[in-house]
């Protein structure tokens, strides 16, 4: 089918994961998924516009989630570098390399090598796949014009809305998670499962599910983790962040009770009958 998920990722070439602004666990794992499967054979890119939370860590390849998108083009830019200063920049070529050469106009100096600064602008990717989200509020990249001209495939548990005339072309239908929905998105482009990616997969589904207590947890769920375990997945376990495993003022921002000071046990915290305090006396009766 020309519209199928399969026949799309084969003819791209080059995709653009997006994740939504504050992303869930299953996303992020169903996001990550689809890049580890996909990065062997297409030119493959993943962004989130919201930082990761300190609970991805436990997903495989969390760390390819970029913050920005776009390395199509290297940016040169020069700090502390008044543009009014400088009287030409030069492009040549020289034993088959780039050269850049810039000129300061009369009386000024050449930026010095420290005021150099890298970086990358423009998006190259043909084909986007949105990861959960329910409109372009949760994916700001869309606004670019840079995507003006790129194929936008959805991928969730229920229908995405975009305004402005955007196409999408939509894969969402229920699921117990989104993480589920990409196991058959994976073997029915062939591009198969590994330990890592079914480790990921098995994480969203099992967080997206509820531990497996969700409403859209159906048979096919449990058939999908058997086949997840049996590709090599591994059931990591939730790290829970237990305050008590750390002394009082240990938790920055934490607002902490001084205990009162205790007196020591031979004062006691009351004070004594008077009559503890005087000579005891003693009486008899007389034996007869």
């Amino acid at each position: 089918m020309e519209n199928s998920f399969a026949s799309i990722i084969s003819s791209a070439n080059s995709i653009l994961i997006l994740l939504p602004s504050k992303p869930y666990f299953d996303q992020v794992a169903a996001g990550m998924a689809l890049y580890l499967g996909l990065k062997e054979k297409k030119e493959t890119s993943i962004v989130c516009p919201t930082p990761m939370l300190v609970e991805f860590n436990r997903l495989v390849g969390v760390n390819k989630v970029a913050s920005e998108m776009g390395s199509k083009n290297l940016v040169i830019g020069f700090a502390d570098c008044k543009a009014n200063e400088i009287e030409k920049v030069s492009a040549d070529v020289e034993n088959g390399e780039l050269k850049l050469t810039v000129v300061p106009k009369a009386g000024f100096t050449s930026p010095r090598k420290e005021q150099v600064q890298l970086s990358y602008s423009g998006i190259s990717a043909d084909t986007i796949i949105l990861i959960g989200g329910g409109n372009e509020v949760h994916f700001p990249a869309l606004s670019s014009s840079d995507l003006a001209g790129a194929r936008i495939l959805h991928v969730g548990t229920r229908a995405i809305s975009l305004s402005g005339g955007k196409t999408v072309l939509s894969f969402a239908r229920p699921a117990s998670s989104i993480s589920e929905l990409v196991v058959s998105l994976l073997g029915e482009s062939g591009l198969g499962l590994d330990a890592d990616i079914a480790t990921n997969l098995l994480g969203g589904i099992e967080d997206g599910s509820r531990d497996f207590k969700g409403p859209d947890v159906t048979a096919e769920t449990f058939e999908t983790v058997a086949n997840l375990l049996r590709a090599g997945g591994r059931r990591i376990p939730k790290e829970r962040f237990d305050k008590s495993a750390f002394p009082p003022g240990a938790i920055p921002g934490e607002v902490t009770q001084q205990e009162p000071e205790k007196k020591p046990a031979s004062q006691g915290g009351e004070e004594p009958p008077k009559d503890w305090l005087e000579p005891k006396i003693f009486k008899g009766t007389s034996i007869s």
